[in-house]
């Protein structure tokens, strides 16, 4: 057993709906004790300024460079986070020297695999500075490095976890349904798989943000008015992304908004709905073999529409879906916590990135290491 930390796991995620903050004492490997959570969402302002960041950084060609106001948003979002965790060390009546380390994720402006690019705006200094803990920053870049597509770094977490699930016979697939969602298939032999599976809820904001001018589809309740539009859907699902041997991570703007469309409301968000959960199914044909159980975390799973689509294209391959809570979990809380435990395992040298999860060449730790001044 290694030494046991306690850690906070900080996430700003594709969604870009505000900041996740979770609390975790962990060895980095079996152990594992989960503690609160909290979550700070962006004001509309903000999550504006974030939309125009990732627009600003699409002329990005080195990892260092913050065009035009890219370095003011991010000494913004670096500082948000700062607020972030003094507000919830203070809920919970928890002093920073209490905490050995805070994994930060930033946020995600740009990532292309296929030129081995990936930016996370966030200022790992800063944030110590104005936290007074350790901080774990930039745990992607590594991965490339060494020929990986840097991410899902979330894998290793889930594989943690799924020692602690009661009843579940394995294999066992949790699915991460963000902006993105993604896959981590546990084997009967421990074998981990990880890979991006397809727009999450990034088709859906999109969509009921142009039309109706709210930030998402609160528990599918546009969704549950409209019907499926079958060859819109089938555009979507007919993606070369879905066809090729080898999984690749996505951007958000892998997949557009059908802008052009002229579907109503509702039919927009119950097709999308049904994109996001096929999505699922079909990109778990690549995996080694069916799960006998789907584990669901991230916001996506507060989408009934979503849900009750997954239940149904899973019960067809004899697999069953539950929601993270129902196995036991917090489904808001898990990719933070995963944050932390990256953050503890970096510390130990442990590796973050897999063959199997990323495409890296052999197994590696990363992440930038930052000292409180």
């Amino acid at each position: 057993m290694g030494n046991i930390r306690t850690a906070i796991g900080l996430m700003s995620g594709t969604s870009m709906d505000g900041i996740d903050v979770a609390l975790l004492r962990t060895d980095g490997n079996a152990v594992i004790e989960r503690g609160p959570f909290l979550g700070v969402p962006y004001d509309v302002g903000f999550r504006s300024r974030l939309k125009g960041a990732i627009e600003q950084a699409k002329v990005i060609t080195h990892r260092e460079q913050r065009p035009d106001e890219l370095a003011e948003i991010e000494r913004e979002l670096t500082l948000r986070h700062a607020f972030a965790v003094r507000e919830f060390l203070t809920l919970n009546s928890l002093e920073s020297a209490a905490i050995d380390v805070v994994g930060f994720h930033g946020q995600t402006v740009l990532h292309r695999p296929d030129q081995a690019l990936t930016v996370q705006i966030g200022d790992g200094e800063l944030l110590a500075r104005e936290t007074g803990i350790a901080v774990v920053h930039d745990l992607r870049a590594n991965d490339m490095v060494h020929g990986g597509q840097g991410a899902p770094l979330v894998p290793v977490y889930h594989a943690a976890l799924a020692g602690n699930l009661k009843g579940a016979t394995l294999p066992v697939c949790f699915v991460n349904i963000g902006g993105i969602s993604n896959l981590t298939y546990v084997g009967a032999d421990g074998q981990i798989v990880g890979y991006d599976s397809g727009p999450g809820n990034t088709l859906i904001d999109q969509w009921v943000e142009t039309h109706a001018g709210v930030p998402f589809d609160q528990g599918g309740m546009i969704a549950s008015e409209g019907r499926v539009i079958d060859d819109l859907a089938d555009r979507y699902l007919s993606s070369p992304f879905f066809m090729g041997a080898k999984r690749r991570s996505l951007d958000r703007n892998d997949f557009l908004p059908p802008c052009g469309s002229d579907a109503e409301l509702a039919d927009g968000a119950r097709t999308l709905a049904y994109v996001a959960a096929a999505s699922i199914i079909k990109s778990a044909g690549h995996l080694p073999a069916t799960p006998t159980l789907y584990v669901v975390c991230g916001g996506g799973r507060l989408n009934r529409i979503l849900m009750n689509d997954l239940a149904d294209l899973a019960r067809q391959q004899g697999a069953d879906v539950k929601s993270a809570e129902q196995a036991g979990f917090d489904g808001d809380a898990m990719e933070a916590e995963a944050w932390a435990y990256l953050a503890v395992r970096s510390l130990d040298g442990l590796p973050l990135t897999f063959p199997g999860t990323t495409g890296v060449r052999q197994p590696v730790s990363g992440g930038v290491f930052t000292m409180q001044r």
